[in-house]
């Protein structure tokens, strides 16, 4: 009975990793459609995901993505599809309860809270904020779970007779 409540948090952090690899390979997918595509292909894809064609954030985000050269389009595609790799193999691993998945989820999501923290010092919003407490909040649960299953590969081991 004890193990059915972190299954379902492991599984939530699982859904979580999985949900940004779907956003991040939109974005992939995304940045190479308008790569090899004409000029009214942002248009297209505002209308195709909905958008108020009017809204100021919408405005202040096409407004970026029209600048971008095909080189910076070509980093784009490239980074996001890599980096939501990294998290279909971290929200496979995580559901398929993989201890390996757990350290890997660690040592990844803690090695980006630094950025993260630079990004909100720079730009405030709760939005990154939010972010960056979702993270740490993980990287400490999982810490917790592998110490307690005494699985994390720096954990010391009880010392024997001899110790």
């Amino acid at each position: 009975m004890h193990r059915h409540h972190p299954d379902i948090v492991i599984r939530l952090i699982a859904l979580l990793k999985l949900a940004k690899a779907g956003v991040l390979i939109t974005v992939g997918v995304g940045a190479l459609s308008l790569l090899h595509s004409p000029d009214g292909a942002l248009a297209e894809w505002i209308d195709a995901l909905v958008f108020d064609p009017h809204g100021k954030y919408l405005h202040a985000l096409v407004l970026k993505i029209s600048g971008l050269d095909a080189h910076q389009l070509e980093l784009i595609a490239t980074g996001s599809l890599m980096y939501a790799c990294v998290f279909v193999i971290e929200g496979i691993g995580l559901m398929m309860r993989r201890i390996w998945a757990e350290i890997m989820t660690v040592l990844i999501t803690a090695s980006f809270v630094p950025l993260e923290i630079y990004e909100l010092v720079d730009g405030r919003s709760w939005a990154k904020a939010v972010v960056i407490a979702i993270n740490v909040l993980v990287v400490l649960y999982l810490l917790r779970r592998l110490h307690r299953q005494q699985q994390w590969p720096f954990h010391r081991r009880a010392a024997g007779p001899l110790a």
